[in-house]
């Protein structure tokens, strides 16, 4: 396997997040679409050793370096024979000095019309070809005695039936699982080439913030954002860079985002990004050129400001953390895979009946917080967007489509786990 190099890909283009003339309101399709077709991998790529490589995302194919098994072996405890010595009905084969076990083969090679011991893993010897369970025969030591026909080739594993010596074991933009180092390990592959891990910045915004844990003004709220992000973004399998919390000033906000680009390859902020007098996240990124104010038609979320900064994707999320969350899991979330090179990743949904009523008008998709209970999605009882603890109360999202729809209970509906997002 080559070493990879540690070059880095070139930046996106300052206008990458622009969208096309005339749009209002953006439907979440075509906002990943849009997404998709722009992000490509940013980060450098670099090779590390198996007991470093879970979870990380694959920057190259890998290749078996020898085939699995590397010899034909025995898959049971038995005795070995060779098939053309067999007949039908009753028979008795004289039993050679020794055995073959695993690490330790027989040396020789089988006599016609001979048997010999063999145990599970072991290869199996030079002119065996055939395998009898043990439980299948009678021996007092010297033979053996069992009852024909026998299968050729039965109970033995052939060299390289599993994988062969130069085959493509895991592919480019795979996550690495634990499954994979076992599958590497044995197939003699003690390194992987990996991309780095994508480095996403948080910086939360507002002076109505203020810290969990500390004494907060009556007029003020704990920052929930920033630390159910920075998990977020650990549990995707990045790298999570905490920014603190911006006040709603605009050249201390510069600051807060010159140094996040400097440390980061993507910048999540939350709040500030609409249009009102104190949203100056959106001002700055108007001042690069580069902002985009999508309005999407999505419930809860809507306003999504997108840009650069000093060539660094900014996504300024809404302030409110259940819009947080969800333009997170839909929006942001595969923008990392594409950036940290997985290529676009779609969570997968289960199509399960509805515990719930409702009436939905047409013009924007939603996503309601949910739970799976006896196979049905529930949802929780407030669609609120500032009932936080709904998130915790869910384990997932039902997605309503962007037309109108009557739920009624039993009525399919799809529910996107938050494990199908990497949670």
């Amino acid at each position: 396997m080559s070493k990879q190099s540690n070059l880095v890909p070139p930046p996106l283009k300052n206008d990458c997040f622009s969208l096309p003339e005339g749009t209002r309101w953006t439907p979440v399709a075509e906002a990943l679409a849009l997404l998709k077709s722009r992000l490509r991998p940013s980060v450098g790529c670099e090779t590390v050793p198996l007991v470093d490589a879970l979870g990380r995302i694959l920057a190259a194919d890998v290749y078996a370096e020898r085939s699995n098994p590397p010899l034909p072996n025995s898959a049971v405890d038995g005795y070995g024979l060779r098939h053309a010595d067999v007949v039908d009905g009753p028979q008795s084969f004289p039993l050679v000095e020794g055995r073959s076990a695993a690490g330790a083969p027989f040396a020789g090679t089988l006599p016609e019309g001979g048997a010999v011991r063999i145990l599970t893993g072991a290869t199996i010897p030079a002119a065996v070809d055939t395998v009898i369970l043990q439980e299948d025969v009678t021996t007092d030591g010297n033979a053996i005695a069992f009852h024909g026909p026998l299968k050729k080739g039965a109970n033995t594993r052939q060299a390289g039936e599993d994988v062969l010596s130069g085959d493509v074991i895991l592919n480019q933009a795979r996550r690495v699982t634990p499954a994979d180092l076992g599958l590497a390990a044995a197939t003699g592959v003690g390194e992987l080439p990996v991309f780095k891990r994508l480095r996403v910045a948080v910086v939360s915004t507002g002076d109505e913030l203020a810290e969990p844990g500390t004494a907060a003004r009556v007029d003020q709220i704990f920052d929930a954002n920033r630390p159910m992000l920075l998990a977020m973004i650990m549990q995707f399998g990045f790298e999570p860079v905490d920014m603190g919390r911006a006040p709603d000033d605009r050249e201390a906000l510069k600051g807060f985002l010159d140094e996040a680009a400097n440390r980061s390859d993507m910048i999540l902020t939350s709040g500030g990004a609409s249009a009102g007098d104190e949203d100056h996240m959106s001002a700055l990124l108007n001042e690069t050129g580069s902002m985009t104010l999508w309005r999407l038609a999505i419930k809860p979320g809507r306003p999504l400001a997108l840009g650069m900064w000093e060539n660094t994707p900014v996504f300024g999320l809404p302030g409110n953390p259940v819009a947080a969350k969800v333009c997170t899991l839909i929006f942001a979330k595969p923008a990392m895979d594409a950036m940290g090179g997985a290529g676009w990743c779609e969570p997968v949904a289960l199509r399960v009946p509805a515990a719930f009523s409702k009436s939905k008008k047409a013009g924007r998709r939603e996503y309601l917080r949910a739970r799976l209970r006896d196979g049905r999605a529930e949802v929780f009882q407030s669609e609120g967007s500032g009932r936080i603890s709904g998130l915790s109360w869910a384990e997932g999202l039902v997605e309503l489509p962007d037309e109108a729809l009557d739920i009624h209970e039993g009525t399919d509906v799809m529910f996107y786990p938050y494990s199908s997002f990497g949670l």
